[in-house]
């Protein structure tokens, strides 16, 4: 077998996760639309929102100001960070019933190889199945769910039937699924991206099968290659661990490419509070934060700080992030893609970690 193992994989996606558990703790806000996120007055953005308030255009990371503005009767509802990260331990308990090859993607979605489950299930639709059941019964709440040979088609199949949907694609039936999967469907291709496709006649992954690889690296740089293996299907990655992670980070691609350097402040400064939470969940700190940034012509550059303290506060990690914004072109050229890490991670039982608290509770 080794390497030519035929895998399993699943992703596992929360459906609206923060604004689900308030309507299951809440039940008078069932069927409305509930928007979590910050203070309108405060430059507070969308963390998540239900389906409800999605058909009126919300999404997360906008402006809770312009959420409140497309969704006026919109129910907003500040984040209970700590109710949500012990609802995703008893959602990753569930996770190793079934395997120890989980890679937590965030809060509320994790990639699983179920290639040799724990536990005796003919498929991978079975184990899904089974997972989906667990945590409808842990945690009264719903997920999708997508099973494929490979951690790109897990994660489309897990987006082709949300909510509460499951999706498998056979390795034999993955060339038509694909074929046939509108460009905007493509996980990993953005808006931007696939505004420029369009406009070239490229509608589905048919079409885009059309391109070699040349023609994509010409019009995409470096992420046309990625284009090029992924409408085949083909992803050689694999479910990592959390056991010694290099760098915790978040990032997004924004709807529309950015020039506002105020927005981008507020996004980053989000992100940073992320960081910092997934962080201290699994008990790290870093030395260094890193900047990434993705212009609209695709080109990406990244900025990085260091310091012998590591940093453990999403403020300070967000501050670090925001400084770093001045040494890039963002303002001046349009950003489509965003993201802040922490990277030169500490264990929290570490002595030095221990040691260096210490000043931050004066801070």
């Amino acid at each position: 077998m080794g390497k030519f193992e035929r895998k399993t994989i699943i992703h596992i996606d929360m459906d609206a996760f923060f604004a689900s558990i308030e309507q299951r703790d809440r039940p008078e806000l069932q069927g409305k639309p509930v928007i979590v996120g910050g203070s309108p007055e405060h430059r507070g953005v969308v963390s998540t929102c239900s389906y409800e308030a999605r058909s009126y255009g919300v999404h997360s990371a906008m402006p809770t100001r312009s959420a409140l503005r497309l969704c006026p009767q919109g129910i907003l509802i500040r984040p209970n960070h700590r109710k949500y990260t012990g609802v995703s331990r008893k959602i990753r308990a569930v996770f190793h019933e079934v395997s120890d090859l989980v890679e937590p993607v965030s809060i509320d979605e994790a990639y699983l190889d179920v290639t040799n489950p724990k536990l005796p299930f003919a498929s991978g639709r079975e184990t899904a199945e089974y997972i989906r059941k667990r945590i409808k019964e842990e945690t009264q709440l719903t997920c999708s769910a997508g099973v494929a040979g490979n951690k790109f088609l897990a994660k489309t199949a897990s987006d082709f039937r949300k909510p509460d949907g499951l999706t498998v694609i056979e390795p034999e039936d993955a060339e038509e699924f694909l074929a046939q999967l509108p460009i905007r469907k493509f996980h990993g291709i953005g808006k931007v991206s696939a505004d420029r496709l369009e406009s070239m006649n490229i509608h589905t992954g048919a079409d885009l099968r059309k391109l070699d690889i040349e023609i994509l690296q010409t019009l995409f740089g470096k992420i046309g290659e990625f284009y090029y293996y992924i409408v085949r299907g083909i992803d050689d990655r694999k479910v990592e661990t959390e056991n010694e992670p290099k760098s915790i980070s978040r990032e997004i691609t924004l709807d529309e490419d950015c020039s506002d350097i105020r927005q981008l402040r507020i996004i980053l400064r989000t992100l940073a509070r992320k960081v910092a939470r997934r962080a201290a969940a699994h008990g790290y700190s870093g030395f260094n934060v890193t900047l990434k940034i993705k212009y609209a012509d695709f080109q990406t550059v990244t900025r990085s700080v260091s310091r012998d303290i590591p940093f453990f506060k999403g403020e300070e990690i967000g501050e670090c992030a925001v400084e770093l914004l001045k040494k890039t072109s963002a303002g001046i050229r349009p950003v489509r893609l965003v993201g802040v890490g922490l990277t030169t991670l500490l264990k929290k039982d570490s002595t030095l970690n221990i040691q260096q608290r210490l000043p931050f509770k004066d801070s």
